[in-house]
Parts: C-alpha cells; sequence; structure tokens
C-alpha cells in the first residue's frame, strides 16, 4: 500500500508539473516546472529499484540539462508576458487528465496486482543494478557505446566550429 501511495504521488506530481511546464507563459517558471517533472520522474526510477537511471536523471537532466536552459534564457533576456498561463493550459490539462486515466485503468488490469512479485535473481542482488549496467556496457553494447561516444565527439567539434564562424562574423 505504501508503495502505490508513493507511486502515485509521484505519478501525479510529474503529470502536474509536465502540464504546467507547457502551460506557463514564463521560461523561468517553465524550466522550473521541468525541473520538477525531471526530478519527480527520477522518484519513479527510484520506485522500479533502477537506482542508477534515477542518478542519471538527476545529474544529466535536472543538472546539467537545465542549467543550460537557464543560461539560454539569460543570454535571450526574454520579457515576460503580461499573462501567467498560456492560451492552450486547458487543452494540455484535458491531454495530461486522459493520460492519468489511462496509466490508472493499466495500473489495475496490471497482473501484479492478482499474482505476488517475482523475487530479483540471486545474480542481480549480489552484482547491484549499477554493477549489472556496467559489465553488460562494456561487455555486450561495447561497439555502440563507442559509436555514441564518437557522435557525441563530433557534436561537440561541429558545435565549436559554429561557434567560432559565429563569432568571427560577429566581431
Amino acid at each position: 500500500m505504501v508503495e502505490i501511495s508513493f507511486f502515485l504521488y509521484f505519478a501525479v506530481l510529474t503529470i502536474l508539473s509536465s502540464i504546467m511546464t507547457i502551460g506557463f507563459r514564463s521560461p523561468i517558471y517553465c524550466t522550473l516546472a521541468l525541473l520538477s517533472t525531471l526530478l519527480h520522474v527520477a522518484g519513479l526510477f527510484i520506485l522500479l529499484n533502477a537506482e542508477f537511471v534515477a542518478a542519471i536523471q538527476m545529474i544529466v537532466y535536472a543538472g546539467a540539462v537545465l542549467v543550460l536552459y537557464l543560461f539560454v534564457l539569460m543570454l535571450l533576456n526574454l520579457k515576460t508576458p503580461e499573462d501567467f498561463l498560456h492560451k492552450q493550459v486547458w487543452v494540455a490539462l484535458f491531454f495530461g487528465v486522459v493520460i492519468l486515466i489511462e496509466i490508472l485503468i493499466g495500473l489495475f488490469k496490471a497482473p501484479f496486482f492478482s499474482k505476488p512479485p517475482v523475487a530479483k535473481s540471486e545474480e542481480l542482488a549480489a552484482l547491484g543494478n549499477t554493477a549489472e549496467i556496467g559489465l553488460s556496457l562494456f561487455n555486450k553494447y561495447l561497439l555502440p557505446f563507442e559509436i555514441v561516444g564518437m557522435i557525441l565527439l563530433g557534436a561537440v567539434i561541429g558545435a565549436l566550429v559554429l561557434a567560432k564562424k559565429y563569432r568571427e562574423a560577429d566581431a
């Protein structure tokens, strides 16, 4: 019962803060609502026993990406509109309620309400979630991991070249 109440707390606040993310007119309020959404999604990952994914969610998205958003917003110096909410907040609220109803229907029709939970394998319990992810990442998925690293390196080099051209054109 405690797990279901925590799930409902995280699920409802994730949906409400995501609606606020697209509903607010001020970019700062949207960014803060996005932060709330990302933190509550990390709480859902913790309920799924995915502590590593929750930590990455908080470090990468809630930490680095939102800091980047706030710096961009400060550099753009956007004016705050007079009205507080976006005109389409009611549409977003409607679809948020529809998604919440679908989640609740799926939750109450899920098989874990009728069956006892399956215990973790002994290997996974001995290694831990993070160690298992590391072993599979560097054993089974080493080539895709290296390819993603090369793509990200190319993206960083491309961003630096574009920034240099932009700076030279501006001067």
